[in-house]
């Protein structure tokens, strides 16, 4: 009996302690699947290293056609957010998108996040959005991360 609690004590931990990606307002569409290049889902937050690029997929389901589709990032530090530079925030090159898009249709979306050696080592909460022509989100995803040496 004692084993069995144990079990689900450790059980429970292990869930609780778990990354999870969370929709932050996310209209035109539904993520289905988040990816972070070196991310230990087991953990409660994905460690991005400076001077390093971070890799990041999101697959998602479209609910209504689009015709175009801009990424927006941002870092959420004590309450503040703070935009992330991107190299090409145009979701409809190289991202694996191939714009317009279609409604009822699935979608694999990659990008890259260069992680500066000027940011800070700080817990950041990253606020990932895909907008359509009208800046509306099509998704949004929060990731909780950690920005390490």
């Amino acid at each position: 009996m004692m084993k069995k609690i144990a079990f689900a004590v450790l059980l429970f931990a292990v869930a609780t302690s778990a990354l999870q990606f969370k929709d932050c307002g996310s209209k035109g569409g539904k993520f289905t699947k988040v990816t972070v290049s070196n991310c230990d889902t087991t953990q409660k937050e994905c460690i991005l290293k400076r001077n390093s690029t971070a890799s990041i997929t999101i697959d998602f389901s479209l609910g209504e056609d689009v015709s175009e589709v801009t990424t927006v990032v941002h870092g959420k530090i004590m309450g503040v957010e703070m935009p992330f530079i991107l190299q090409n925030p145009n979701a409809c090159e190289d991202s694996g998108l191939k714009c317009p898009l279609t409604k009822d249709s699935t979608y694999q979306y990659q990008a890259t996040l260069p992680v500066l050696k000027s940011y800070p080592k700080v817990t950041v909460e990253v606020k990932w959005q895909l907008k359509d022509q009208n800046k509306q989100d099509i998704v949004c995803v929060l990731i909780p991360a950690k920005i390490e040496q």
